[in-house]
């Protein structure tokens, strides 16, 4: 028996690219039901994140048009991961895929996940097989925040983002893990069972603007490493440790020159400097701890992670 197919797909300020990525998955819809590869009764869910324009609306069209095509209404903005959660585990079906609607990570994708699915694995990961459409810095960036969550200890895949496929067995056991602050690239790789990838090319987006410019990526960069990596910490014990060790050899050096060379080195830059260091030092090292602090304060109070007001 083929599986029961659920597409969810995270909708923010979509307006100009939805109408096309309907149309596209409801060729791969017609395709996939045609190769009798998935049931009938798969579906399309579009998450609306409290969208400002028009995003609603049409979700609610595309379902009047197509009972195939879904919507669940957030009450508010919540954030991407947040809302790709939501539809997760909202959505119905043997298998899951999350994609996101800006159409760069190509849909058709799809059919090399199933298959993959078909020979066990619980997990398909899309990843890019070349960024030829990003910007010099944009692929500067996204692959030194990769390889900084690698470096920084957490269990990422390497160019995916959130385009992959699920099983319902996973999706259950993704149900498992509860804390408010969601980094789903972190979290899903340690759910375990049988993984594969699926590489697939990366395009321009076909409309609309960006969701994650480098102010988000760098907070969102930072919210993964403080959710899944001690480092940072370990970080600051080792530069305490560090200048601790410095700041003896100073002082040696100081009481060297004092008893066997007659005289020290007058100025204010032996007493001013190293204050600043330390000071420097010492403000970096509390904002890393309040971050880890705000982390656990929020996860304290188990606030639900967000509210679904409509689900077609």
């Amino acid at each position: 028996m083929p599986p029961r197919l659920g597409i969810v797909i995270p909708c923010y300020n979509e307006e100009p690219v939805l109408p096309e990525t309907h149309r596209q998955l409801t060729i791969l819809l017609d395709e996939l039901l045609a190769e009798q590869r998935i049931t009938a009764d798969s579906r399309v869910y579009f998450v609306d994140d409290g969208s400002r324009d028009a995003t609603w609306s049409q979700i609610e069209h595309f379902s009047k048009l197509d009972p195939r095509f879904g919507g669940i209404k957030l009450s508010r903005n919540c954030g991407h991961q947040r809302a790709l959660l939501a539809g997760l585990m909202t959505a119905e079906g043997d298998v899951l895929v999350s994609l996101d609607a800006d159409l760069q990570d190509d849909p058709r994708a799809i059919k090399g996940m199933l298959d993959a699915h078909a020979d066990g694995n619980d997990i398909v990961f899309g990843v890019r097989n070349s960024r030829d459409t990003d910007t010099a810095f944009k692929r500067l960036t996204a692959q030194g925040f990769y390889r900084l969550m690698i470096t920084m200890g957490v269990e990422v895949v390497f160019d995916h983002a959130d385009y992959r496929l699920m099983s319902r067995r996973a999706i259950e056991n993704l149900r498992n893990y509860e804390e408010v602050n969601l980094f789903l690239r972190g979290i899903i790789p340690q759910i375990g069972f049988k993984t594969a990838k699926v590489h697939y090319a990366r395009s321009e987006r076909f409309a609309g603007e960006s969701k994650y410019p480098l102010r988000k990526m760098l907070a969102f960069a930072a919210d993964g490493i403080t959710s899944f990596s001690v480092v940072p910490l370990r970080f600051i014990s080792g530069l305490g440790l560090a200048t601790c060790l410095l700041s003896l050899t100073m002082a040696a050096w100081v009481i060297f020159g004092a008893l066997f060379a007659g005289q020290v080195v007058p100025g204010w830059a032996s007493t001013v400097v190293p204050m600043y260091f330390l000071g420097g030092i010492q403000l970096l090292s509390i904002g890393v701890l309040g971050e880890y602090v705000a982390k656990a304060y929020l996860e304290t109070k188990r606030r639900p992670r967000y509210f679904i007001d409509k689900v077609l």
